[in-house]
């Protein structure tokens, strides 16, 4: 089974904030800002929140050389104790679904999903399929063939 739904695209394409203000130096291992200042730290911080799972890397600039910096317009607010940057790491199963998105296959799949979640928004909406009427997965097997069949009658 693959999943055919489309990566919010601040995975795919990365979200990334003032983009162009800073550039990462692969010798150092840290970004630079507009004003070519050099990160001073780096750490890695693990979400906390609940379904949030991708780790980010923070990086931390020097808040003495911000003060002073002719750039310091929308990047500093004046008083600020931390200057950070960060950016978010993809895990393995959103890199898996990018280079997945990018496949014919996909995008000929992709085409015919608006159908199916028509279908399935008829159902929980229209023929009550979106809260189980009684308990057990018998009761809800029922509920489903009997949601189905009342759509399939009214194509006929």
């Amino acid at each position: 089974m693959e999943l055919i739904a489309k990566l919010n695209p601040s995975v795919t394409q990365g979200k990334r904030k003032k983009e162009d203000a800073f550039e990462f130096n692969k010798d150092a291992g840290m970004y630079v800002c507009k004003a070519g200042h050099m990160a001073i730290q780096k750490t890695r911080q693990t979400r906390r929140k609940e379904g949030a799972k991708n780790p980010r890397d923070i990086y931390y600039f020097d808040v003495n050389k911000c003060r002073c910096c002719p750039f310091r317009e929308g990047c500093y607010k004046e008083g600020a104790k931390y200057k950070t940057y960060s950016v978010t790491i993809k895990s393995n199963a959103h890199d898996k679904q990018a280079k997945f998105q990018k496949t014919d296959y996909f995008r000929e799949k992709a085409k015919e999903r608006y159908k199916i979640e028509a279908k399935n928004s008829e159902l929980k909406h229209r023929h009550g399929y979106d809260v189980a009427e009684s308990s057990g997965l018998v009761g809800m097997e029922i509920q489903g063939a009997m949601a189905i069949f009342a759509v399939n009658l009214k194509e006929l």
